[in-house]
């Protein structure tokens, strides 16, 4: 199966070897180890260039899980409740 990029994410801040920040480890995570892998994600999306396209992506397609566009998922289920009303 082929993998289809949009054209922002070719020039998004998160690609690389810090990829792994913006998504749960597949171990159990605690609370502080989460939250301090998630200031250092939003860190990079505050410097992304397209970070507003990943936001926007990531509503569109309804993503679950990880930062997007510098949002956790409960963020990101409040501006989509905000979108949709």
């Amino acid at each position: 199966m082929a993998v289809v990029m949009e054209e922002w994410q070719r020039h998004a801040a998160c690609k690389g070897p810090k990829a792994e920040l913006f998504f749960p480890p597949s171990v159990p995570e605690r609370k502080e180890d989460r939250l301090a892998r998630e200031r250092e994600a939003k860190s990079i999306c505050a410097s992304c260039d397209v970070a507003a396209d990943c936001l926007q992506y990531a509503l569109r397609i309804r993503e679950a899980h990880g930062i997007w566009g510098g949002t956790t998922e409960m963020e990101r289920r409040i501006v989509a409740e905000r979108q949709a009303s």
